[in-house]
């Protein structure tokens, strides 16, 4: 299992959300994404936009947004 993103750079983040379906919707002291759902609910994720997101911080995202670590990762991996 790859290890888990202690400082990640924000834009492999961005892009590893993007692949995993969210849209950039604002972008400011935060980032706000969205990703719309096949049964059309709307799934909202907010992060700091600072250079590096730290690992807790990552995690606390991925809960949030019910991401499994595994599918970030891959995602992670690809972006």
């Amino acid at each position: 299992m790859p290890k888990f993103p202690a400082d990640a750079p924000i834009g492999k983040v961005i892009k590893a959300f993007e692949h995993l379906g969210f849209l950039l919707v604002r972008e400011g002291n935060h980032i706000a994404m969205v990703r719309e759902n096949p049964d059309g609910t709307r799934t909202p994720l907010t992060m700091p936009n600072h250079r590096r997101i730290k690992g807790s911080t990552l995690r606390t995202i991925l809960t949030q947004a019910g991401i499994s670590r595994d599918e970030f990762l891959k995602a992670y991996k690809e972006a």
